[in-house]
């Protein structure tokens, strides 16, 4: 039986199509098999932000891998990176908490997620020692493993950040 020219068009162009739409399929696939693992982080990051925000003091041991990779971006003294959790939290968490009055507690909370990455824009609004009011703006972007940010990139204003260190005095180590 021969074939029409109609017929062979149209097997060449399901063909053509078969090979064109093939490679999406598993883009589509990764695609929707990232949206579960995108909710998962998004929805431990919120959480710890929830804890933190009502008066929780924990957020740093619970997101933060102890092998965390904190870099704080910028040009000043603040800025740079801290290898490890307790690195942070000795060099650039403690000697800042330290000099305030209340506690910085997160407002104003907007988070997206993609994947592994968790971006969170917050604000917060604590009273220094000397009673003069702190406000930064802070975006955080982390890239989370098993439940803990691995890396974190932050943006704050450090003006106001050095400004509270720099006028109050720190206290002494024992």
């Amino acid at each position: 039986m021969a074939s029409s020219p109609l017929g062979g068009m149209l097997a060449m162009a399901i063909t053509v199509a078969t090979l064109a739409v093939g490679p999406l399929i598993p883009v589509a696939a990764a695609a929707e098999a990232t949206l579960p693992h995108t909710t998962h982080n998004k929805q431990v990051v919120t959480e710890a932000f929830d804890r933190w925000a009502a008066g929780g003091t924990a957020f740093f041991d619970e997101v933060l891998a102890p092998e965390v990779v904190w870099t704080i971006a910028g040009s000043s003294q603040s800025s740079g990176t801290y290898r490890g959790r307790e690195d942070f939290i000795a060099r650039a968490v403690r000697p800042f908490v330290s000099r305030l009055r209340t506690p910085v507690r997160p407002t104003s909370r907007q988070i997206w997620a993609d994947g592994e990455h968790v971006i969170i824009h917050w604000t917060g609004n604590p009273v220094a020692l000397d009673g003069k009011p702190y406000h930064n703006d802070y975006v955080w972007i982390f890239r989370m493993r098993d439940d803990t940010a691995v890396e974190v990139q932050a943006f704050l204003d450090l003006v106001p950040y050095e400004d509270v260190l720099r006028r109050i005095p720190g206290k002494k180590a024992p």
